[in-house]
């Protein structure tokens, strides 16, 4: 028996590798948030989760397909958890059936354990036999269709019953009958545990005993016959508790693997309450293959609306068909957190999510990849450009074609001609190698000379500012300006405007003798 509920062919492997850059990932995007509220402070969703949001699949028909589970998640979220509740109960209930005084190490302790076990599941099996009866005909989706037809096929009442009637036979309640032949010194061999046939007693044999056949009765004192007694015993049960025990750690199987795949099921269920709770929309993208592909309608930072718990500003993009986004204005305009509602739009899609937005349209990734501005290494071993040298290193070694590079005031840590120098190369070589790049940045100087270069196709996008200063938090279409509006920050913390002269040409102002650029 197999859930099948995360791919049409296999199980899901919560334990794959993750990507080298899953450390990056979850720290420039703040999955920790995320990953969180799809947990909902269970341990073991946390694990689920984070393995499908970082794997991710490549395959558009694999993640339509789970969208399409997940959407009779949401339309039938009680029966999904009680679902869940079903397995989770099997594997933890499993782990404190005790195997007896003689342990699982010995057949008849492995036996006994197994009995106990398969009872167990029994009961389990019989419930979700009868949600299977109940609810098969209102789910809609091919992998919910396909598991209870599983259920109701493999999991009938005859076979339901014949499984009951063996654990009865396998409690021995009448004794065990055990043939054996004589081997070489008349030593027992081909120990067989026979199948019991009970006689009906009269009230003679009930009051005296049976005293038909040959009866042998050990001593109370006879250690040595109890061990050889015990040794037979172990012999005729041998195979019968092997055999049980296969089929024990089968079921088992099924029951871990369905919570694993339904756990991820609940915790996006779990992340769907937070959001609905904050009153944000969520949609699930059209999900295309080929050409690039990148657009939407109120795209949202979730991760920033569960910290507030309330709704934040979305924003509208329309990129398809470009492999160049280039993010530039005010300063504390929304900026980084539109890249990042890039990247995490991009990880919700691949799993088989919905998305934090009112509409979402993206090409299938080979890969998602960060590389955001850090803070100064407090060890000393190296200097933030240096740092950054190194990260991006490591994201060329790994990149490939049709993947998206997300880059946040890359190389801001040198001065601007040279971060713009070796900004432009590398964003170059990307876009040339057919890897989507999406660029925050105030370097103008590079802003500029892509703008003033139709042919790579860049969109250029700016964080909206008032004309009293205000931030929308919005990004809208608009060529780079030679300033970030940095003169706004100064007045919210210093109560005052900047009087300071600033140069036309180089957009760099001079406070207190004191030379940097007006962003």
């Amino acid at each position: 028996m197999k859930a099948l509920l995360m791919h049409r062919d296999r199980d899901f492997d919560p334990d794959a590798d993750l990507p080298p850059n899953a450390q990056d990932l979850t720290q420039d995007l703040e999955l920790d948030i995320l990953l969180a509220a799809m947990a909902g402070g269970d341990p073991f969703l946390l694990g689920v989760a984070r393995s499908a949001v970082l794997t991710g699949e490549r395959d558009p028909d694999v993640i339509v397909y789970r969208q399409r589970i997940l959407a009779d998640c949401l339309e039938h979220p009680a029966v999904v958890r009680e679902l869940y509740g079903i397995a989770e109960e099997a594997v933890l209930r499993e782990k404190k059936i005790w195997a007896g005084v003689f342990g699982d190490r010995y057949p008849e302790g492995l036996l006994h354990r197994s009995v106990q076990v398969l009872q167990l599941f029994v009961t389990l099996l019989r419930r979700i036999r009868g949600i299977a009866d109940e609810q098969a005909g209102a789910f809609a989706s091919e992998g919910f269709r396909a598991f209870f037809a599983m259920i109701e096929r493999e999991l009938d009442d005859a076979y339901i019953a014949s499984i009951e009637e063996h654990l009865r036979h396998l409690e021995f309640r009448d004794g065990l009958l055990i043939s054996a032949e004589l081997g070489a010194g008349n030593k027992g061999e081909h120990y067989v545990l026979r199948s019991a046939v009970r006689r009906r007693q009269g009230w003679k044999d009930r009051l005296l005993g049976d005293r038909s056949g040959l009866v042998y009765q050990l001593p109370d004192r006879d250690e040595a016959g109890f061990r050889a007694l015990s040794e037979l015993r172990d012999r005729g049960l041998a195979l019968v508790a092997i055999a049980l025990s296969q089929s024990t750690d089968h079921i088992l199987s099924f029951f871990t693997m369905l919570r694993t795949e339904l756990g991820f099921y609940v915790a996006c269920l779990n992340l769907h309450d937070r959001l609905a709770e904050a009153r944000q929309p969520v949609v699930f993208p059209d999900v295309s293959a080929g050409a690039p592909v990148f657009s939407a309608r109120g795209l949202y930072d979730p991760c920033l609306s569960l910290e507030t718990g309330g709704p934040v500003v979305g924003n509208d993009v329309s990129a398809d068909g470009r492999r160049l986004v280039m993010v530039t204005g005010a300063n504390r305009g929304g900026k980084s957190t539109f890249l990042r509602s890039v990247g995490i739009a991009q990880l919700m899609l691949q799993c088989g999510m919905f998305v934090a937005a009112e509409q979402f349209r993206a090409d299938v990734c080979a890969g998602v990849f960060t590389h955001f501005s850090r803070e100064e290494d407090e060890t000393m071993t190296s200097g933030r450009f240096d740092e950054e040298l190194v990260r991006m290193r490591a994201i060329v070694g790994q990149v490939s074609r049709g993947s998206l590079v997300l880059l946040n005031e890359s190389f801001a840590s040198t001065n601007e001609r040279e971060g713009s120098e070796i900004a432009g190369q590398i964003v170059r070589a990307f876009v040339d190698s057919g890897v989507k790049v999406c660029f925050v940045t105030h370097l103008y100087e590079l802003a500029r000379a892509f703008y003033r270069e139709p042919s790579i196709g860049a969109l250029f996008l700016r964080a909206e500012r008032l004309d009293d200063g205000t931030r929308t938090f919005r990004v809208v279409e608009g060529e780079p300006l030679p300033t970030s509006f940095g003169e706004d920050v100064y007045r919210q913390v210093f109560g005052e405007p900047l009087t300071a002269p600033v140069d036309a040409r180089t957009g760099e102002t001079a406070v207190a003798g004191v030379a940097g650029p007006s962003a």
